[in-house]
């Protein structure tokens, strides 16, 4: 069972989703040590959004149709403001006036990732015979541990292609396809 919730879990976080989009395009603009914070938001914020799934919240998004709508619109909002800055990212600016996501930030952003909801509802399954508190316990931890393995990873990557994009026109270029990949999960937030 062990073996079963770490693979889906490593496969769920690990494929392209909103964390990933944004982890390498960080890497990218700010470099992997100004990234930092938001790689350590991030597996603390799935971690906790996966536990409380497991200790019930996954349930009661299941049972109300209506508060999982809400989340869903918040996180389509936010997701399309994020996305927007990205295509507005400029090869220029980027040191001076652009911010990578802070910790808090990178935390609070877990609460609307509907890949991370998606993932952990999904996850509830390999730990269902166990008790609440067992459960929450099994999925923060494995969440948060596996998930920050695959943040160093798309941020590593993201301060490689830096040296890629020097050049005004493929930054734009990566920046736009990176921005244009995060809306679309805007969408299949719906889905």
């Amino acid at each position: 069972m062990i073996g079963s919730l770490t693979g889906f879990v490593f496969l769920g976080l690990f494929s392209p989703g909103p964390n990933v989009i944004l982890l390498t395009a960080s890497g990218a603009r700010f470099g992997f040590r100004r990234t930092v914070p938001h790689i350590l938001g991030v597996a603390l914020g799935v971690g906790i959004t996966a536990g409380v799934t497991g200790a019930g919240v996954g349930a009661l998004l299941l049972a109300h149709p209506g508060l999982a709508l809400a989340l869903k619109i918040a996180a389509s909002g936010w997701i399309l403001w994020m996305a927007w800055a990205l295509w507005c990212s400029d090869l220029a600016r980027r040191r001076q006036a652009e911010r990578p996501f802070t910790f808090v930030q990178a935390v609070l952003f877990q609460w609307v990732n509907p890949k991370v909801w998606a993932v952990a509802l999904a996850a509830t399954a390999f730990v269902a015979e166990r008790g609440p508190a067992a459960q929450a316990a099994m999925l923060g931890v494995t969440f948060s541990t596996l998930n920050l393995g695959v943040c160093l990873f798309w941020t590593s990557a993201g301060a490689l292609l830096a040296y890629l994009l020097t050049d005004p026109l493929r930054w734009r270029i990566f920046m736009r396809i990176m921005a244009c990949a995060l809306a679309a999960f805007s969408v299949l937030v719906f889905l």
